[in-house]
């Protein structure tokens, strides 16, 4: 099954250039820029009210760990939202696709 990973960006350029990246390195098959959230979250003791973008990338369970490492290093933030799941389901082909992209296949 696809492994979706949620992660939060401060702007869509830092986000685009992210998500290309871990595509070129066959880390993710895909990844979806929602360009107008808002986050009010805690923060070093106060709460924060800003705006930022979701990313949801699509990857393999066996590149989780690679993958969290890379986004970790590549990501703006200190602390940077990574958030995996598996998805209950998903179709062969989308998944065979996911496994072509990064290599997995």
């Amino acid at each position: 099954m696809p492994l979706l990973i949620l992660s939060t960006f401060p702007d869509v350029e830092s986000a685009a250039a992210i998500v290309r990246t871990l595509v070129e390195e066959k880390l993710i098959a895909c990844g979806n820029i929602f360009p107008a959230v808002r986050s009010i979250y805690a923060w070093q003791g106060k709460i924060e009210d800003a705006a930022e973008v979701v990313v949801l990338l699509k990857t393999s369970p066996a590149l989780y760990a690679k993958l969290e490492k890379r986004l970790t290093k590549l990501h703006p933030y200190e602390v940077p939202e990574i958030i995996a799941w598996e998805s209950g389901a998903a179709s062969k082909p989308y998944t065979a696709w996911i496994a072509e992209a990064t290599g997995e296949s």
